[in-house]
């Protein structure tokens, strides 16, 4: 029987920039089929803690102008359960509006946070490296972070340095957070033996993280100021709507995990892989003998392609390619895009100007 105690947070209201001209802010990634399995990526987080902790006690947050999205992805979810921000502030006041909502119901609540855009494999492993973790927040005042055994010396991921043996899969103390290091600086974390890939994935007691929160962002506490009274109420979406234009935006990695005495790492041993971009997601579909990632709906007819990734969901257009090396081809409703695959975080970033607004 799941621990009544036992929370999870599933935050699916971020805006998937990274994987343009697929994911667009009318319908970012959380809600898009990436996954081999055929399911969106909020589909299966949700899947994926439902035997964790009681299904009453699965929350997620988004955003107000996505709420349709989600019910449609999550059917089963309870209406007090589905926390909607006025708009994105990044994850340290996502996870304060759901631990404060949390915190209201359940004083003794130890909660489990995780990202919608993850796609891990082996559940059952899953499952019990979270409820060890669970137990032990549940014991001892700590702010735990999943970090998963790293592959290769990837620098799109975040790694956390740690004080302490990683085989056993007890938490240990960390030493550093370090933010998407060059390739060159992964593989001498990869080589010390002292490095994880952070999963983005946290442990907590309610009460604890709200402490740090007040100790170490007292900015966006301030925010908050009065919460006991608003969240869980009916006033809940005026006072929402009245304190987070001014929200500072921060990560809860920032805000909290980079500062607190009270971090602790749980070496995580299951398959995992972290979809936040299209280089992810060619190393996950990577399939051919030619180094390519191939996903394509219709037909298609690829000729001399290498190291390529080429997407496309739309079963009425075939693909054809010839002679094309280390390229990116993303055909999406409105936007075909074709880059050099180490360009693309380049061309992205040119979608702030004015004249590209309509295809954002």
């Amino acid at each position: 029987m799941n621990n009544p105690h036992y929370y999870c947070v599933i935050m699916a209201g971020g805006l998937g920039t990274r994987f343009w001209p697929v994911s667009r802010d009318s319908r970012p990634k959380q809600f898009l089929n990436f996954s081999k399995s055929g399911k969106s990526f909020l589909r299966l987080a949700y899947e994926r803690v439902r035997n964790i902790v009681p299904e009453g006690n699965m929350i997620i947050v988004s955003q107000e102008r996505y709420r349709e999205m989600v019910l449609a992805e999550v059917p089963e979810i309870e209406e007090r359960n589905l926390l909607l921000e006025p708009c994105n502030r990044n994850t340290a006041s996502c996870i304060a509006y759901a631990c404060f909502t949390i915190l209201k119901r359940d004083p003794q609540a130890v909660v489990l946070v995780t990202p919608s855009d993850q796609v891990i494999e082996d559940s059952a492993l899953f499952r019990s490296t979270v409820l060890d973790g669970m137990d032990y927040a549940a014991e001892h005042d700590v702010i735990l972070t999943l970090g998963v055994l790293p592959r290769r010396a990837d620098p799109n991921f975040g790694y956390i340095q740690t004080d302490g043996p990683l085989k056993d899969g007890r938490p240990v103390r960390v030493k550093t957070f370090t933010e998407k290091p060059s390739k060159e600086l992964a593989q001498v974390f990869i080589d010390s033996g002292e490095f994880l890939w952070n999963a983005g994935i946290f442990i907590w007691k309610a009460s604890v993280i709200a402490g740090e929160l007040a100790r170490y962002a007292p900015e966006i506490a301030a925010q908050w100021n009065g919460w006991e009274q608003f969240v869980a109420t009916p006033l809940e979406r005026e006072y929402l709507e009245r304190i987070y234009p001014d929200m500072p935006r921060s990560s809860i990695d920032y805000a909290v995990m980079e500062k607190s005495d009270l971090v602790m790492a749980i070496p995580a041993f299951f398959d995992w892989n972290d979809l936040g971009n299209w280089d992810s997601l060619f190393e996950y579909f990577l399939s051919d003998d030619k180094g390519n990632a191939i996903k394509i709906g219709g037909s298609s007819l690829l000729n001399k392609v290498e190291g390529s990734l080429v997407y496309s969901q739309r079963m009425d257009r075939m693909v054809a390619i010839r002679g094309l090396k280390d390229y990116i081809v993303i055909d999406g409703n409105e936007v075909l895009m074709i880059c050099p695959r180490d360009e693309v975080k380049d061309l992205i970033a040119e979608l702030s100007l004015p004249e590209y607004e309509k295809f954002r």
